[in-house]
């Protein structure tokens, strides 16, 4: 069997850019590769957080794209092979062709653990592949497992074997519960998430050895491995710490995250783009394209000019209809109606307040 390859992902956004701080800084043993699947559409600021991880790093990011022998833009080449059809949340074939396919290329058939920023905050899974040969593994939460992982471990005609396993696991002085735990079965009255949730409450680091011992008798890619510095980690990180990882260790904070100031009909407000991804993306909100607009003049022109043949990027409204005066003005009142509304969240960046909206979106393109 191949050599198992430790890989993750830089989108451009601030959680994959400080995973790869965090994980390369605390656990230099891994052999880590680091991969970037270029779009060709993505605002200038994330080529110069690549750069700048590059040279913190002390080693290349790899970029893939999609169609390496176009003489277009990755995303040019495949809108004409979908006849002008845009990407949207229902059709999703920039994140197929563009993120997930250029990915799966470059890993192949060997075994890879591929590291995913989703932080202890949020509650999503992310990007997990169908390929057998690939393995989701996320350090900043205190389930570091993919439900997939989670879903086989917990399987009730598992119980036998666990409470088996656990024998040798040093669960401590929770050891009683823990085995109590492990031997009741997932029904109506316990699901999966509960009795997952009472091992990690238990003991985190002794539940990631067990999730361990299980692996080695199944065909995951982790399972060949002699041990796993992430085993005696419990640490859960979220966004405030992520801010702190790239702020610390000079990489810094993309400058698409700072606010900038706007003024309407007397009222002032702040706004700043919440995520990574094109500048174009459709899972954007309105505020965001006002803000590419008025930021990005010449990057709302070119997303502009993709809308023809009554496709557009937005369900409800074109580029053209969004920035007519009246219109971009009620975008403005209504966001600085729902800032008002959560002013409670104290903190320098602008994402803090957009929280609920940062869970939405392609997972593959944000993680």
């Amino acid at each position: 069997m191949s050599k198992v390859r430790h890989v993750l992902g830089i989108s451009g956004g601030k959680d994959s850019a400080a995973l790869a701080v965090y994980v390369k800084t605390k656990y230099p043993s891994i052999d880590l590769e680091f991969y970037s699947c270029d779009t060709g559409k993505e605002l200038d600021e994330t080529y110069k957080l690549i750069q700048n991880l590059e040279v913190y790093l002390g080693l290349k990011i790899n970029l893939l794209q999609g169609a390496k022998k176009s003489s277009e833009d990755p995303f040019d080449h495949f809108l004409k092979m979908y006849g002008g059809f845009l990407p949207s949340s229902q059709a999703r074939w920039c994140t197929k062709k563009l993120k997930l396919e250029p990915f799966e290329n470059y890993v192949g058939t060997d075994p890879v653990i591929s590291y995913v920023g989703i932080r202890g905050d949020e509650e999503r899974e992310g990007y997990i592949s169908t390929r057998k040969n690939i393995q989701s593994i996320f350090p900043f939460r205190k389930n570091i497992w993919s439900q997939d992982v989670v879903t086989k471990l917990l399987s009730n005609q598992n119980l036998e074997q666990l409470s088996e396993m656990s024998k040798n696991i040093g669960f401590d002085k929770n050891k009683d519960k823990a085995l109590q735990i492990i031997s009741r079965k997932v029904d109506n009255t316990f699901t999966l998430d509960q009795k997952l949730n009472s091992l990690l409450d238990a003991d985190v680091k002794a539940f990631n050895h067990l999730v361990f011992a299980f692996l080695k008798t199944t065909d995951y890619p982790l399972g060949t491995e002699a041990s796993f510095p992430l085993l005696d980690n419990d640490e859960v990180l979220v966004r405030s710490d992520i801010f702190r990882i790239l702020e610390e260790s000079g990489v810094g904070v993309p400058a698409y995250y700072n606010k900038i100031d706007f003024e309407v009909n007397g009222k002032v407000g702040q706004y700043a783009r919440s995520r990574s991804g094109c500048f174009f993306c459709f899972f954007q909100q309105k505020i965001e394209w006002v803000w590419l607009y008025e930021q990005h003049p010449e990057l709302y022109k070119k997303a502009m000019d993709y809308e023809k043949d009554g496709y557009t990027w937005g369900q409800t409204e074109s580029l053209e209809e969004l920035i007519r005066p009246a219109r971009m003005s009620a975008i403005k009142e209504e966001y600085i109606k729902r800032m008002e509304r959560r002013s409670k969240i104290k903190s320098p960046y602008l994402i803090d307040i957009l929280s609920d909206e940062e869970e939405e979106g392609c997972a593959a393109c944000f993680i």
